[in-house]
């Protein structure tokens, strides 16, 4: 059946949409229009098989076995309670600094979003954690609110994050590269956010009012970083070394993840049978809803091409006399809006077919890329007035309003935009690390 490029792309979008505005969850959406696809553009039942087998066939690889063991790191992390050992360490040690506790979110977020590599899971967690405490000290709603909604935009591009592993298995692109690629950007993002918090306080110290901790001794405070700190960045260091060295693979070094936070555990008598089977438990569920999301977002992709709709898509936009530059903010401005009606896998599965042709057609470089896209798909999540983190916060913070957690979010997410900038500017800041591998 001969249909233009953008018939196509319109049929197959206009089908995912449809299924999403009436709430059938995104996985089914797409093998709807999977189905839809087949039968209208590679001749129905006889193609079904052959399909089938290219989408298993994705989710059968070894790129894609970090994701359930990073995900079951940071589950093991959180149910054995390691988690909150590792906060109570970095309190104590930061003393009586005024707005200790926004620091405490941007350094304690930095540290779990490498652990759970769920932003919605990171400000959920810090959120019911920190606001309560927040509020009793008379911190106010926007000084409580803000780090935590821009935090768990660190979980988005400091490795191991399962949304970039994602990423790089959709895209295509070398797993181990873009989660090294996100290191140093990701602790100039934390910078940012803490130059950010420090001017906030400077313009408003009543924002944060100082109050009276308990001293400690420099020995209870070498016996935190100890017993409490230094394991813990052990592990993180096992799962990021071991790729930077070269060591190990994505998949190997995820696995010594799960078996530090193991043994710390158990060392610590911290690892109950309970807790074991509750982070497996979670690690299945996750798992399997982002496979199955992963092998209908294959199909559709092999759709995309079938139909000509991504071939004619990227010869559309490239047809265009201007710059590459204008043609990335297009694309950036695509996400951020997408951000305000779906989730961040949903958005992937969308835009990844589609961007990434168009992205290596201009010449850039795809983990570089990669990383814009991390961004995008974390700023979309706060940007009001329907970003899903947003909601989140609403319903941890009783008696807030939407506009009050808006323009909490609003300092970060300028953070957010100066390291976009930045990295357009200056690509080797991603790209460095990745060259020495």
């Amino acid at each position: 059946m001969g249909m233009e490029w953008y018939e196509a792309g319109g049929l197959l979008l206009g089908c995912i949409i449809t299924g999403m505005a009436l709430g059938v969850p995104v996985a089914f959406t797409f093998m709807a229009t999977n189905i839809v696809g087949i039968f209208v553009f590679s001749g129905g039942w006889p193609v079904l098989p052959q399909i089938a087998d290219n989408a298993t066939s994705l989710i059968t690889t070894f790129t894609l076995s970090p994701i359930p063991m990073f995900i079951l790191m940071g589950s093991l992390f959180f149910h054995t309670g390691l988690a909150i050992k590792v906060f109570d360490a970095l309190d104590n040690l930061l003393g009586k600094i005024p707005g200790r506790l926004c620091y405490l979110t941007v350094i304690g977020g930095s540290l779990f979003s490498t652990l759970t590599g769920s932003t919605m899971a990171n400000t959920a967690m810090l959120g019911s954690l920190l606001v309560p405490e927040m509020t009793r000290r008379g911190y106010s709603k926007k000084m409580s609110m803000g780090p935590i909604l821009g935090t768990g935009g660190l979980a988005m591009i400091i490795p191991p994050s399962s949304l970039g592993v994602l990423l790089a298995s959709i895209a295509n692109v070398d797993v181990g590269r873009l989660l090294i690629a996100g290191i140093l950007p990701g602790l100039l993002l934390a910078t940012l956010y803490a130059s950010m918090i420090t001017f906030q306080l400077w313009r408003n110290p009543e924002s944060a009012p100082s109050y009276d901790v308990e001293p400690t001794t420099f020995a209870q405070k070498l016996y935190q970083i100890f017993v409490n700190i230094l394991p813990m960045g052990f592990v993180v260091f096992l799962v990021i070394g071991f790729i930077v060295l070269g060591w190990a693979t994505p998949s190997e070094s995820a696995s010594f993840g799960v078996v530090g936070v193991f043994i710390l555990a158990a060392a610590r008598r911290m690892l109950t049978w309970g807790t074991f089977t509750k982070s497996l438990e979670g690690t299945i569920r996750v798992a399997a809803m982002v496979f199955f999301i992963l092998m209908n977002s294959t199909v559709f992709s092999q759709l995309l091409s079938i139909s000509g709709a991504g071939r004619g898509l990227v010869n559309w936009a490239t047809g265009f006399d201007v710059s590459p530059l204008i043609i990335l903010s297009c694309m950036f401005l695509v996400l951020i809006l997408l951000g305000m009606f779906m989730d961040q896998v949903s958005m992937m599965l969308i835009t990844v077919p589609i961007f990434y042709p168009l992205a290596a057609a201009l010449g850039y470089d795809l983990i570089w890329f990669s990383l814009i896209v991390l961004l995008a798909l974390e700023m979309s999540a706060t940007t009001p007035p329907f970003g899903l983190l947003l909601f989140i916060m609403l319903g941890m913070v009783r008696g807030t309003t939407l506009f009050e957690v808006a323009a909490a979010a609003i300092p970060f997410l300028f953070c957010d935009l100066i390291l976009v900038i930045i990295l357009v500017i200056v690509p080797g800041l991603a790209l460095y690390l990745p060259s020495l591998m």
